[in-house]
């Protein structure tokens, strides 16, 4: 039975849990509001060993989200796991945030009617997301989406949650063709599944080329100079 470290910091949850198996040991979260994942990863990660009372070298695997979300949460949580695959010759697992908001969606709710749609906050009204079928596949690749009433009109059957969704709840109150989920959040809790299932399959990632997925290009342009004329001229 694999024992799985599972590593999720794309959106302002700061999440670490540890599981064997199916069966979850331990498991540290902190979502305040402010982005605590360089302050508490690492911290989380000593806690969840020591109350599960295994050794890191105990370790199967580690597995960590790939976001989209957060620039600085992705870098963090895909670096500490980096690290503990290198130092340890361990294989690492990564899976897309969206994929665990699913997962986390089934496990709080049962069975659901509808496209799925779990949505990261992208800021404003945009967010990342992508449909799934109710058990949990995807439908087209992750994109950003502008949440607005055409979207939201559309009459057919749809389940919105992740913390994308719950900042529009206005668009969502008067829709019957759309189930809003409130407070899903992708929990590493609810990632440890889908990891042990890809651990069972030998379905491992690159440890040198897994990268996150930030959901669109980072702005990455030059400042021009700024010019100043000289008093007099």
């Amino acid at each position: 039975m694999p024992l799985i470290l599972a590593i999720e910091t794309a959106t302002p949850l700061c999440s670490v849990a540890l599981g064997r198996d199916a069966q979850l040991l331990a498991l540290r979260e902190v979502n305040d509001g402010r982005l605590a994942h360089a302050e508490k990863l690492n911290v989380f990660i000593a806690q969840v060993l020591e109350e599960a009372g295994v050794a890191m070298n105990a370790l199967s695997a580690v597995a960590v989200g790939t976001g989209p979300g957060s620039y600085t949460g992705l870098r963090i949580g895909l670096s500490a796991a980096k690290g503990l695959c290198y130092a340890l010759d361990r294989p690492i697992i990564g899976i897309g945030t969206l994929h665990t908001l699913a997962q986390a969606a089934h496990a709080l709710q049962g069975p659901l009617q509808g496209t799925l749609w779990p949505m990261v906050d992208a800021r404003r009204m945009e967010v990342f997301s992508a449909p799934f079928t109710p058990t949990g596949r995807p439908l087209a690749d992750t994109a950003p989406l502008i949440l607005d009433a055409a979207w939201a009109g559309d009459p057919a059957p749809r389940v919105v949650f992740g913390d994308g969704a719950d900042k529009a709840v206005a668009l969502w109150k008067d829709q019957a063709s759309i189930t809003h989920l409130p407070g899903v959040r992708p929990s590493a809790a609810h990632l440890l599944p889908l990891a042990v299932a890809r651990f069972q399959a030998g379905q491992f990632d690159d440890l040198a080329y897994l990268v996150p997925e930030y959901g669109k290009a980072a702005n990455t342009g030059i400042a021009r100079p700024r010019i100043t004329t000289p008093p007099g001229s």
